[in-house]
């Protein structure tokens, strides 16, 4: 099949909330879009005024925690795994976030900020997979990593 032949699928928040087992405040993902099989997608967060790290990240002036951002590219991420290798016997019961590495901050997040989660398989051997994400905020790059996740099944 082309690549421009290739359909693309989305998840979502009903579909991410059955893939996933976070759930607010803690699901930094509100759809999937762009999903080509397990090997590449766009998560979206919108980020609001009123979630609970800005009480206290940081009072008067509003920031995204910098983790989150990578929990964000950790929940896409495992959600495509989930979606791959769901069958009706095989379900993931949980993902498990094994490592992070290469990760840079670049720009501060901020309430009304649309977060894009652009993730790239690398590899995947057996119930293990690698990503590398870029966090986007319109064209600027705020942040990346590459993490690596394990699935759990049994």
């Amino acid at each position: 099949m082309s690549e421009t032949a290739r359909e693309l699928g989305s998840a979502d928040i009903q579909k991410v909330l059955e893939l996933l087992p976070h759930r607010y405040p803690f699901l930094m993902i509100d759809r999937i879009v762009e999903i080509d099989r397990d090997e590449s997608c766009v998560g979206i967060k919108n980020v609001t005024v009123n979630e609970p790290q800005f009480t206290g990240h940081f009072p008067g002036l509003p920031v995204f925690p910098g983790v989150l951002l990578i929990e964000g590219m950790a929940q896409t991420a495992g959600a495509i795994c989930c979606r791959h290798i769901m069958t009706e016997e095989v379900r993931a019961k949980q993902v498990f976030f094994m490592t992070i590495d290469k990760c840079k901050f670049r720009k501060p997040v901020v309430p009304g900020d649309t977060v894009r989660f652009h993730m790239k398989k690398l590899n995947q051997r057996k119930t293990m997979w690698w990503f590398r994400g870029e966090a986007r905020v319109g064209d600027a790059l705020v942040a990346e990593a590459e993490i690596g996740a394990m699935l759990v099944t049994e």
